[in-house]
């Protein structure tokens, strides 16, 4: 309990640390620059002790929750016994027998993404913006189905130990031939959908899980192979949020053809 304590006393010391910048960047242009009172200043400041008590939790339940059961999920998932049985581990890693950690990963990748506050708050704004044509349930599914696609591939791209480049290359390429050919007005929110997604919830989890798996897989290192998922997490929900507009797109088009192509079928009727 003691050590407990003195963690959440350095993890409060530390985010008063770094929240004191916004502070007083933001006292500074509110009382030197507009010379206007802070309104409201008893709730602002009750705000702020609210945010720094929330990070500091938020960062000790980190350090002795999220962070540890990705590792020792990652870790369990890996175990020789769990993937070869009693045969034992041969001596080149087979990466079909590691199904179930794709699985977990786009699993973990969907569910964290679908919780995740920034998404939810952007899926909300781009609902009000759109007046409905971009409604934020199916926003945040493309978002998530990208997501966990990514971890998938990500964890197989550490089993397998292929360089990180080539998935972002050619993501990358995938990305700019969709912008060529997605409907304009969904561009800046799939690029914005790439960013929002690597954040409190999803970034701890994944990490984790990207340390762990790189820890206990033979051969790989996780320096070099533990990061780069938050990468491909960032990249793929580009991809599938253009391709559900460009998909919604298409369906809409073919409605509306079917439509016509039935009222003047009546017509000669």
């Amino acid at each position: 309990m003691a050590d407990l304590g003195a963690q959440m006393l350095g993890a409060f010391l530390g985010t008063l640390r770094d929240i004191a910048p916004i502070v007083l960047i933001l006292a500074f242009f509110q009382l030197a620059v507009l010379r206007k009172p802070i309104p409201h200043l008893k709730q602002v400041l009750a705000g702020f002790i609210y945010v720094i008590v929330g990070l500091a939790l938020f960062l000790v339940g980190l350090q002795e929750a999220l962070f540890p059961l990705g590792e020792t999920m990652a870790r369990q998932l890996t175990d020789p016994e769990f993937i070869y049985g009693s045969g034992g581990q041969p001596e080149t890693v087979d990466w079909t027998r590691y199904y179930w950690i794709y699985l977990f990963a786009a699993a973990i990748g969907f569910s964290t993404t679908i919780a995740e506050p920034s998404l939810i708050a952007v899926s909300i704004k781009a609902d009000e913006a759109s007046g409905g044509a971009i409604t934020s349930w199916p926003l945040r599914i493309a978002v998530a189905i990208g997501v966990a696609a990514s971890i998938a591939l990500g964890a197989f791209r550490i089993v397998t130990g292929t360089p990180l480049h080539i998935y972002m290359m050619v993501g990358y390429l995938i990305v700019v031939i969709q912008t060529f050919f997605a409907p304009k007005e969904i561009i800046p929110l799939a690029y914005d959908s790439g960013g929002v997604t690597t954040s409190t919830v999803t970034v701890p989890l994944v990490t984790a899980l990207g340390l762990g798996l790189a820890s206990t897989v033979p051969g790989r290192s996780p320096l070099l192979d533990g990061f780069g998922l938050i990468a491909l997490a960032s990249l793929f929900p580009m991809i599938t949020v253009m391709g559900y507009a460009q998909g919604s797109a298409l369906w809409a088009a073919w409605q509306s053809r079917h439509n016509r192509n039935n009222r003047s079928g009546d017509k000669d009727s």
